[in-house]
């Protein structure tokens, strides 16, 4: 007798059971879709008024002649702090000679010394270091993002760090993979059956203890976010990309384990059925059998796992896990977004080629 019911057969009592089932269902959903737009503070209008902050934040903001009048006067200032950091230096260095200056006099030495240079340097020369200096203060002022720092000095400073991103990337799924891989075999209650044969209370036990077990360790893998596995590592064993790299690893085995054990239990359990008729062991069915049908997803999730880590692998960097993401948050620090919107089209560009390359390796095996 089939299960499901005829639409003559469904009673009006049944009708209004599930019409009331269904409301109460909208109701909940509604209350929470409310509840999270009122806690999220979402506001469209709001995004719209300030979208005069977005364009200044992005393309830099108007100066004012005060503005310029002040770069104009820091800019002037910097000879003579250059001046007096050098005098400084020569006064600590006599210091360690031996000769001692005392009180006022210490002090006097510096200002001689710090007059003396700033008369040894030329007109041109100060002229070109304050108008070098007070660009630097403009451009600060302005901010912006746009354009871009084009020096290709600082472009190949960049893509030297953005290298050292994808091989953070590269070493984290690879690392993941080699260990995803049999950990989803004993996640999956089809292969894990396999390798622990029989219907005894042991094998049960064992088989269930199996399954449990792997699968709590999958979900500690993937409940921790990249950033803060970053965070813990870079505490642990210092400043570095092998930090990165263990931190990606981590996560990444949680996501592919688990991913990869529920396509092992999706599979066709008749191919599995007739190599074992064969008389195959249970090492030869996973790599006859088990495998062969779940490889286009392993491939696929594999690929995908590597896109994401490359931008993942941006981010550690914030905290000290290397890449290009470290310098960029340094220069996050100092103001400097051009060069940080530089540091973003890279990882864009190269974003976009590593997606494409794994296109056609995806193709070649899906």
């Amino acid at each position: 007798m089939s299960d499901n019911l005829t639409l003559d057969q469904v009673t009006p009592e049944m009708a209004l059971s599930r019409k009331a089932f269904l409301g109460v269902l909208t109701l909940i959903i509604t209350a929470v879709l409310v509840l999270s737009w009122m806690q999220t503070e979402m506001d469209p209008v709001k995004l719209y008024t300030k979208r005069a902050n977005a364009w200044s934040y992005l393309f830099g903001r108007d100066l004012k002649e005060f503005d310029h009048a002040d770069a104009r006067s820091q800019a002037e200032r910097l000879p003579e702090v250059i001046a007096r950091e050098e005098a400084r230096q020569d006064v600590r260095a006599m210091e360690k000679e031996g000769r001692v200056f005392q009180g006022m006099a210490r002090q006097r030495k510096i200002e001689s010394i710090a007059e003396a240079r700033l008369k040894s340097v030329s007109v041109a020369e100060r002229d070109a270091l304050v108008e070098e200096e007070y660009e630097r203060i403009v451009d600060e002022k302005r901010g912006g993002f746009f354009p871009p720092e084009t020096r290709w000095s600082k472009v190949q400073t960049y893509v030297e760090s953005l290298l050292e991103t994808v091989a953070i990337a590269i070493w984290g799924t690879l690392l993941a993979f080699i260990a995803a891989v049999p950990l989803s075999m004993f996640a999956a209650r089809n292969t894990l059956g396999l390798m622990v044969q029989g219907d005894g209370p042991v094998q049960r036990a064992v088989r269930w203890f199996g399954y449990v077990f792997v699968r709590r360790i999958l979900d500690f893998c993937r409940g921790f976010n990249e950033f803060v596995m970053a965070l813990i590592f870079v505490a642990v064993i210092g400043l570095g990309p092998f930090a990165g790299v263990l931190a990606l690893a981590i996560h990444t085995v949680g996501v592919l384990g688990k991913v990869f054990s529920e396509g092992i239990e999706a599979i066709e359990p008749g191919q599995v059925e007739a190599v074992e008729a064969g008389g195959a062991s249970a090492a030869q069915v996973i790599v006859f059998s088990v495998l062969p049908q779940i490889m286009p997803l392993v491939v696929s999730y594999s690929l995908l796992r590597f896109e994401s880590n490359v931008r993942s692998a941006t981010i550690l960097g914030f905290v000290g896990a290397g890449g290009i993401g470290f310098l960029m948050y340094d220069k996050l620090n100092g103001y400097l977004y051009r060069e940080v919107c530089t540091m973003m089209i890279l990882v864009i560009v190269s974003v976009t080629v590593i997606d494409f390359l794994c296109g056609k390796l995806r193709a070649r095996f899906v």
